[in-house]
């Protein structure tokens, strides 16, 4: 289950980091942590491919692509409750460096 979660949050922080790199200027230390991220998901599919189906892991990442796409789409758009915005998407940058912490210290729980 820590398997899926992961990969989720993986395919949530380089949507992320997608939009990031289209409205904002990214630095080293963005990229920093794109790496980190970048470490990560290899590592979780190459235990992915060993340990599950494959058709399995292609379709849940499909899936979790998705639903990736259409949370940040969401945020994008905006949530206005009294004219104000529930949260934006300049909140959702501020947490890319805890979002890599935690894939990585998930990745390391799961592969080790």
């Amino acid at each position: 289950m820590l398997f899926y979660i992961t990969l989720f949050l993986i395919f949530l922080y380089f949507k992320i980091a997608r939009v990031h790199k289209k409205e904002e200027r990214v630095t080293l230390p963005i990229i920093l942590l794109h790496v980190l991220v970048l470490l990560s998901t290899i590592g979780i599919y190459i235990y992915g491919f060993q340990e599950s189906n494959i058709i399995t892991l292609l379709v849940v990442s499909f899936l979790y692509f998705i639903v990736a796409a259409l949370i940040i789409t969401t945020i994008q758009l905006g949530i206005f409750i009294d004219g104000k915005p529930l949260l934006g998407i300049n909140r959702v940058y501020k947490f890319m460096p805890i979002l890599t912490g935690l894939i990585v210290l998930l990745t390391v729980t799961i592969i080790l």
